[in-house]
């Protein structure tokens, strides 16, 4: 990675790296299907969290209580 890469993706980044409607990329954020953290009322994307879901590895979703 370098300096000027983001560590997170924003939800309309990961809708056209799949190929599917930015709607579609919020829904299944907001279901968990998509790992994402919510900050304020943003939902950003972790890079290596979103890599390893799909390469089909297991995510842990963040703890609420972790600030």
């Amino acid at each position: 990675m370098t300096s000027t890469e983001s560590l997170t993706y924003t939800v309309e980044q990961v809708a056209a790296l799949l190929g599917i409607a930015r709607g579609v990329a919020y829904e299944s954020v907001r279901n968990g299907e998509i790992p994402a953290t919510r900050i304020g009322r943003r939902w950003l994307v972790p890079r290596k969290r979103f890599h390893a879901w799909l390469d089909g590895e297991p995510t842990a979703r963040p703890r609420k209580d972790a600030a």
